[in-house]
């Protein structure tokens, strides 16, 4: 499975945390191995292995100066490339600096974040562009938030569609009143709400596509309407979670190891003024509470409430107003994904029908390495396919309407508010 993550370009860490020319470096822990990040005096952003190849010192404690990065032990001065470029340590006359490589991997820019390639360098793949080579600079935004538990475990969470009506659930959804758009359209975010609780045993469907699959959670409204939420997953470790009317942010689950895992989130393109379409912001009416960065989407997420203190578990609100009893939203998905242990036996594991996208994606993965292992490509790294196509949807459908069209190019909605991303589909795709 190292493998094959290796195959694609990876979040390695947020373009914020090496801000500026010469800045302080910034230690990476990525598919198990331990590395630092700096910018050096051009702006170039370097990745490479923490440990001076002289004697193993630390070179997160390295000043970072005129183009490289020095180690404070003996002098020893690295490029972004890898490249030896001064050995004050040894006489002038040795040339034995240019026999000293430091581990090195290519890096780019986008959406917020430094991006890297850690494969082989005969595979490496195009740089998948799925909106932001091209966002303003106003508009990107990019936060991380580190959770200790194996990546897949974490990113089942947003293959879940059943879970909003349990984990996330409190009692002051019964008292938002009906706002009339309980009919075939787009609900509003209030709404949406009384949905997830009013059928919470939602049927799933999945679509297999190029990127990997999109599926539905199929529910019944109070009126007696067919609600779907439809999200998408994009190999290898990229989700695009169900909104009204569509959505295109990305969560990314990355491994740091086998125990840790990085969870990145990214703004793809301005959609302009589609927040309209479901009115109020969906989390407006909760109670729950939110982490000041993940609210501005301005950097790394502070953890308030993790194992040590019961994620800030309280029995009363537990019992009177909240399903979980966990006051912050997305510690509720900590608690749950976490208290499984860094790695759940899965053999112990007694899966459902709502359990259907999870299994899905277990098994593309699984198809997708031992492809990979036999030499073959990994699935979904051509520089020419469409990743500015890959969309989430929510809405209530029309009594002949396929959900398979929500969030694509012949989606209406997608024409009024993605114009800039909306073209013909790839042949084959």
């Amino acid at each position: 499975m190292g493998d094959l993550l290796r195959r694609y370009w990876t979040p390695a860490l947020l373009v914020s945390e090496v801000p500026a020319p010469d800045s302080d470096p910034a230690r990476v822990r990525l598919l198990g191995e331990d590395l630092v990040a700096f910018r050096d005096t051009t702006g170039r952003v370097g990745l490479v292995g923490e440990n001076c190849p002289h004697r193993g010192a630390s070179l997160y404690f390295g000043r970072n100066e005129e183009c490289g990065l020095r180690c404070p032990y003996h002098g020893w001065k690295f490029d972004a490339d890898g490249a030896c470029v001064d050995m004050p340590s040894e006489p002038p006359t040795s040339v034995f600096k240019d026999k000293v490589r430091l581990k090195a991997y290519p890096t780019h820019e986008s959406g917020g974040i430094v991006w890297t390639y850690m494969g082989p360098e005969e595979h490496r793949p195009p740089f998948r562009d799925f909106g932001t080579e091209s966002l303003d600079e106003g508009l990107v935004s990019a936060t991380k938030v580190h959770t200790p538990c194996n990546w897949v475990q974490a990113m089942e969470g947003n293959l879940d569609t059943s879970h909003i009506s349990w984990l996330h659930q409190w009692d002051g959804v019964d008292q938002i009143p009906d706002d009339g758009s309980d009919k075939p359209g787009y609900p509003t975010n209030a709404m949406s709400w009384k949905f997830w609780r009013h059928d919470r045993a939602p049927r799933l469907e999945i679509e297999d596509t190029w990127y990997g699959f999109k599926y539905v959670g199929i529910r019944e409204t109070p009126a007696g309407n067919t609600h779907v939420r439809m999200s998408a997953y994009c190999y290898p470790y990229h989700t695009v979670i169900a909104t009204v009317p569509f959505g295109t942010g990305h969560g990314m689950f990355v491994p740091a190891d086998d125990h840790n895992t990085v969870r990145y989130q990214m703004a793809t393109r301005d959609l302009g003024s589609i927040a309209e379409v479901g009115g109020e912001n969906l989390f407006a009416l909760s109670p729950f509470e939110f982490g000041p960065s993940e609210v501005d989407r301005n950097g790394i997420i502070p953890r308030r409430y993790t194992a040590e203190n019961d994620y800030g578990i309280n029995r009363e609100e537990q019992r009177h107003l909240t399903f979980s009893g966990v006051r912050e939203f997305v510690s509720q998905d900590f608690m749950v994904t976490e208290s499984m242990g860094p790695i759940y036996d899965r053999t112990q594991e007694r899966l459902g029908t709502s359990d259907k996208a999870i299994i899905r994606m277990r098994r593309l993965l699984m198809a997708a390495a031992k492809k990979v292992a036999a030499g073959e490509p990994a699935p979904a790294v051509a520089g020419e396919l469409d990743y500015l196509s890959i969309r989430s949807g929510e809405k209530i459908l029309e009594p002949d309407e396929d959900w398979r069209e929500l969030g694509t190019d012949r989606d209406p909605m997608v024409h009024r508010y993605d114009t800039t991303s909306v073209r013909t589909p790839v042949a084959g795709a």
